[in-house]
């Protein structure tokens, strides 16, 4: 036991700087040239050409490698499950995009298609989302509210929408931010700035798609209490969209506050017995198909919007759109909405492609996702699609199915398709508050999240500040303005961290060569006479001074004083020399023979080390002997850093027994008369052998 607590360290070199490292290394000088490095980038081979082919366009390299045998099965099942949820999470967040509910169904048609030639994940399921979908909703409801949409009816003396024209002009604004936002991913992509996604830390994204949720269900209350409250945008517009619904409660149409009721029992009941039997199921219960086509019976047998003013989902047209440019006019006034799409979409897409292509052994290419995603919302924009990325509870399911490649995301597309040509029209009579309570119940694993509190609190403070300001800034703000704001504070608990980080001085511990900070342990000691000091961060301009201002709090020194001290005293020697040089060299003149009043050099090469300490000043015995800064968390230093530290280097030669010791030379020279600094960069041997030398110093003393 006791020797594994202490370990020797027997170091036979020098302590070396990094020029002697260089040096000795003989550290090359080679620089490939920027015009080289073109040159490289742009020549072109068959086997360079083949690559970036096969990178560029995934499903070259493993559709002719698909195994029917081993995923054919698992694929079908999965794709038929997947898309049977396409349909109603389809619908319900067409609803969120403030647009007609069939252009959900394209939605999950045409970008799914497009990611499977184009993506690199083989897992996720893409397609409508509904934070995603909130998103569009206020680019959509800001730029065509239904004010811009009131027409006056002669027969009945007063106004009402024009829905068709509204919708109409709500499918173009999101087409265009659509296309806009794909467009950004693929020139993100293209430049190869999938890194953007590391600044979306985990807690920033919980935090973000929670209080992104709560915006979901605030704007699902008018289609639960069958009301109509007014659209509010800007800061607190989810405040005001509260209190407005508060207020229209009186006028709660009852049918419909029953359908929705009734919906979300029955789907939470049926969810809970498919986690329930997860494991006896092969596949699991489709609750959402289920109640999707017992209400629309139910809607149609008792005519729930003629008798009871249930509003329903209305006209949906059979076959597919015909491709249509996206309106250019609306370019500027989307182009922030847009930015903030393609960022959040593609961080969560990565996020989830990651945590499987971890589970399941396989890379997922950052930038090829930006490319693939962009190409999806750009494409499905031109056919009147809102943007998309990928669902965890779609994602799970088509997982846990059997899914194994892309092929299941295709043969889901395939069932959505089927849908739009033969099977849409039958779901006109569908209540809206039907797939508002599917929406409900699709975001509660969102609002588990709600739990991470409690779990950061314990694990990292700082992270549960950073998840509860995103949630606070993304439920007070629009979810564009709080993603924003919400990575500018993320950002600056980085600094704040870096800024005040943490200044310990350290200790041995007993018997052993390992030292820790004093203050944390109660069987740690400090080497007498010694001051091991360490800063938990690097050292730069923001925490400089503070780091000055520590040490000579923790080592009971004034540096800043005594180094004004030094400064003053070797201006004074300077101009001492100076003084005697002056007079030596007229002295000279007046000799020419013989040289007098030469300086005794070795007197002079000492005095060039040691700056003197003023006579009349007390000795001071309190001050250690060596101080040692432990730099292992520096990992860069900026010119404030290199200036700090040469400060507290000009410490080393400073004396510290007052005026008598000025009067020897030799004494001057001597190590107790001198106070040392050194600076390690590690804990281990390095470290061990300053402290055998300092100890050297203080038993000389």
């Amino acid at each position: 036991m006791e020797e594994r607590r202490r370990v020797g360290y027997c170091v036979h070199r020098e302590v070396l700087d990094e020029g002697k490292v260089d040096q000795l290394a003989e550290k090359s000088d080679v620089r490939v040239p920027f015009s080289e490095k073109i040159r490289e980038s742009l020549r072109c081979s068959v086997p360079r050409l083949k690559s970036c082919m096969l990178s560029s366009v995934p499903v070259l390299s493993w559709l002719p490698r698909y195994s029917l045998r081993d995923n054919a099965i698992g694929d079908l099942i999965s794709g038929i499950s997947v898309g049977i949820m396409h349909l109603p999470q389809g619908m319900a967040y067409a609803l969120l995009a403030a647009v007609p509910p069939v252009f959900g169904l394209y939605s999950s048609f045409y970008p799914i298609l497009i990611y499977f030639i184009f993506g690199s994940s083989k897992h996720i399921s893409v397609g409508t989302y509904a934070v995603m979908s909130v998103m569009i909703g206020g680019v959509t409801e800001r730029l065509a509210p239904d004010s811009n949409f009131m027409m006056y009816v002669n027969a009945t003396n007063q106004s009402m929408v024009d829905v068709l024209a509204r919708d109409t002009e709500r499918v173009k604004v999101a087409a265009a931010v659509t296309f806009l936002s794909g467009l950004f991913q693929m020139l993100l992509g293209l430049v190869q700035f999938g890194f953007v996604v590391t600044y979306l830390s985990e807690p920033l994204v919980r935090g973000y798609t929670t209080g992104a949720a709560i915006h979901v269900i605030v704007s699902q209350l008018k289609y639960t209490f069958g009301i109509s409250p007014k659209r509010h945008s800007g800061p607190f517009a989810l405040i005001f969209t509260v209190i407005e619904v508060c207020y229209l409660v009186p006028e709660t149409n009852i049918g419909t506050l029953v359908v929705s009721l009734v919906s979300i029992i029955g789907l939470i009941m049926v969810k809970e017995l498919n986690t329930y039997l997860g494991k006896k199921l092969p596949v699991p219960i489709p609750v959402e198909l289920l109640g999707i086509i017992i209400a629309t019976v139910i809607s149609w047998q008792v005519n729930l919007e003629g008798k009871y003013g249930v509003e329903v989902v209305g006209e949906i047209p059979s076959g597919l759109q015909p491709p249509v440019m996206p309106t250019a006019s609306l370019f500027g006034q989307v182009i922030g909405d847009a930015f903030a799409l393609s960022v959040v979409g593609y961080g969560i897409a990565i996020s989830l492609g990651r945590i499987f292509a971890l589970k399941y052994g396989y890379k997922v290419d950052s930038n090829q996702e930006l490319i693939a995603l962009g190409l999806s919302n750009s494409i499905g924009g031109v056919f009147q699609c809102f943007a998309i990325s990928c669902s965890m509870s779609r994602t799970m399911v088509q997982e846990s199915t059997g899914g194994k490649t892309q092929v299941a995301s295709a043969l889901s597309a395939m069932v959505i398709l089927v849908i739009m040509l033969w099977i849409g029209a039958l779901f006109e009579e569908l209540p809206k508050a039907v797939l508002a309570a599917i929406i409900y119940v699709n975001l509660h694993g969102m609002m588990k999240q709600f739990m991470d509190i409690p779990t950061l609190w314990k694990s990292n403070k700082v992270d549960m500040l950073v998840w509860v300001a995103t949630l606070i800034l993304t439920v007070l703000f629009n979810p564009d303005i709080g993603l924003a704001a919400s990575i500018a504070f993320s950002m600056l608990t980085v600094i704040f961290r870096t800024q005040l980080p943490k200044y310990s001085l350290l200790g041995q511990v007993p018997e052993t060569d390992i030292y820790r900070p004093v203050e944390d342990y109660n069987q740690v000691n400090e080497i007498p006479g010694v001051v091991i000091f360490r800063s938990s961060a690097t050292l730069y301009f923001a925490n400089a001074e503070m780091y000055q201002d520590a040490l000579a709090e923790k080592s009971g020194i004034d540096i800043t004083k005594l180094i004004s001290q030094k400064k003053k005293a070797e201006a004074k020697r300077l101009r001492k020399e100076k003084k005697e040089a002056r007079k030596a060299k007229k002295d000279a003149k007046k000799n020419a023979q013989e040289w007098e009043g030469e300086p005794d050099s070795s007197e002079n090469e000492v005095e060039k080390g040691v700056a003197t300490v003023e006579e009349g000043s007390k000795p001071v015995s309190t001050l250690p002997r060596a101080i040692i800064l432990e730099l292992s968390p520096v990992n860069f230093l900026d010119t404030v850093g290199v200036k700090t530290l040469r400060n507290l280097v000009l410490l080393r030669t400073w004396r510290v027994e007052g005026s008598s010791a000025r009067k020897s030379a030799k004494h001057v020279s001597s190590p107790q008369s001198t106070m040392q600094c050194f600076t390690v960069r590690q804990t281990g041997p390095r470290l061990t052998k300053m402290m055998r030398k300092c100890k050297r110093l203080i038993s000389e003393y």
